[in-house]
């Protein structure tokens, strides 16, 4: 078997470095939209995966489904298998700042977690999920240089879309979470078990505060307007690509 159980690429296909949007719809247009000489790699379970070029270096764009599990499955088989050295999240969250608006950009330096993943991986100690400095700082200076106002800090990875909790928002609202997302702890985790580099940018696709929502025709599309910065960062930047 040239690939995995799950990713039927050959050695080769996946550049080094691969963005991951949760939507495999969207990985399919940032790919089209925004990456020259595309070619789809992918297909398993419609996980739709594109490999092109950004202004002459390779570039990845795969899908990672949603949740923790189903992110750890790509990521794990995409560092272990593929030699991939990094994957940057570019997912949508929940805003939790009553002055955010949709579309707004969240990147996280380090993400909590309610999910026992990471625990279980760390011999059932508690495990800091952080994201690559180098990636971190590259992709927020590029963000500045072009006027977007890039909140950093602490996200929430939940295991829970519709949390039973009625108490949940308000007790990570008091440890100063920015934002809810469903994957980036687990994602920070792999990084760090393989020696490799991970950064998560997220979109506000809704704000909790005061209910505003995207559309899923916005959802599919975001990060339309700010993938250059990420490529651009990673172009650009000392990270190796």
């Amino acid at each position: 078997m040239t690939g995995t159980p799950h990713i039927e690429a050959n050695q080769g296909d996946f550049a080094r470095t691969v963005l991951m949007p949760g939507d495999p719809l969207r990985a399919k247009a940032l790919a089209e939209d925004h990456l020259e000489n595309v070619r789809q790699v992918n297909r398993v379970r419609n996980m739709l995966g594109f490999t092109g070029s950004y202004r002459g270096t390779p570039v990845s764009i795969m899908g990672s489904g949603m949740g923790m599990p189903s992110i750890s499955i790509y990521a794990h088989e995409l560092f272990d298998h593929y030699n991939v050295q990094q994957i940057i999240r570019i997912g949508t969250c929940g805003g939790l700042l009553p002055d955010m608006q949709v579309g707004d950009l969240v990147l996280a330096a380090a993400a909590s977690t309610d999910s026992a993943m990471n625990r279980q991986r760390f011999s059932g100690w508690d495990f800091a999920a952080g994201a690559d400095f180098t990636l971190l700082r590259n992709v927020h200076e590029g963000g500045l240089q072009r006027g977007l106002n890039i909140r950093t800090g602490n996200v929430l990875s939940t295991d829970w879309f519709y949390h039973p909790d009625t108490k949940f928002i308000e007790k990570v609202q008091k440890m100063g979470i920015l934002a809810l997302d469903m994957e980036s702890a687990a994602l920070y985790a792999l990084a760090h078990q393989f020696g490799r580099r991970a950064l998560t940018i997220l979109s506000v696709s809704d704000v909790i505060p005061t209910g505003e929502q995207a559309s899923h025709a916005e959802r599919e599309s975001a990060f339309g307007a700010v993938i250059h910065v990420v490529l651009d960062a990673l172009k650009d930047g000392n990270t190796e690509s």
